[in-house]
């Protein structure tokens, strides 16, 4: 009994070892996972926060009260109901800024009688801006969003846009070539404000907007985002990398970086 005994301690080392890299890469792992899911909780708390001290913020253009936000954009006042039930819900600084870019740089961009796509439209600030400078707007987002969306582009431009503004469900990277084939779905502008932050479609992001923005098609897409994460800046550099970018503007105090893209050919 002995000699099994030390015939089997002999195997012993490698085995034990073996195990116990095993279980380091294992927990590695788990703890990499974790860190990863610690990040994404922090950043999403940030996120929240951000949306909840918006409405302790007051700007000349912006008053607040309980569940609405109002604007004046265009010569008009503009209503928006909002909730903290998703980030959809909410208005972004990019929204604000490039609601505002649009308003003074007219001749620059000019919106009349275009036909505009907005990508993640949210609250639909942004698309009704775009609708009261005379675009032909369609709004976008996830199926849940479009409820509150419709509302607030029904309220804020009946009577008001020249033309009646769309709504319709997109989900990024989902099924575009069957919902929005080139070229029957062609746009002069893509709008985009604040789509990029933490999430885990940046990749289906890029590759809706190069689908509306496609070599030959003459579409420009305006994209303004507030710079908050690491993931900002990544995509930020892939996004140059695809399209011919220009930075049109910046807005150091919400640190919102506002850019001009093209196909490239």
């Amino acid at each position: 009994m002995e000699g099994l005994i030390s015939a089997s301690q002999h195997f012993l080392p490698k085995d034990s070892e073996s195990r116990r890299k095993d279980e380091i890469n294992h927990d590695e792992k788990l703890q990499s996972k974790e860190d990863t899911n610690d990040q994404a909780l922090t950043d999403q708390h940030m996120m929240t926060r951000e949306g909840l001290d918006r409405r302790n913020i007051w700007e000349p253009s912006v008053y607040y009260t309980l569940g609405k936000e109002s604007f004046c954009f265009v010569g008009h006042e503009i209503n928006i109901w909002e909730s903290m039930d998703s980030y959809g819900a909410l208005i972004w600084p990019g929204a604000i800024a490039l609601s505002r870019f649009l308003e003074n740089n007219q001749q620059q961009m000019n919106l009349m009688d275009k036909a505009v796509l907005e990508l993640g439209a949210g609250t639909g600030l942004l698309s009704i801006v775009a609708s009261l400078l005379g675009a032909w707007v369609t709004a976008t987002d996830q199926p849940d969003i479009l409820s509150n969306l419709s509302f607030n582009l029904r309220r804020n431009t009946k009577g008001r846009s020249r033309y009646i503004p769309q709504v319709a469900a997109l989900s990024w990277g989902q099924e575009l070539e069957r919902d929005f084939p080139f070229p029957s779905y062609h746009y002069d502008y893509v709008l985009a404000a604040d789509v990029v932050y933490h999430h885990n479609f940046l990749e289906e992001l890029l590759n809706t907007m190069l689908h509306f923005c496609r070599p030959g098609s003459g579409t420009t897409l305006l994209w303004a985002n507030k710079i908050r994460f690491q993931s900002d800046l990544k995509f930020t550099e892939c996004f140059k990398s695809n399209f011919n970018t220009t930075l049109l503007a910046e807005v150091p105090q919400e640190n919102v970086w506002i850019y001009k893209a093209t196909a490239k050919e």
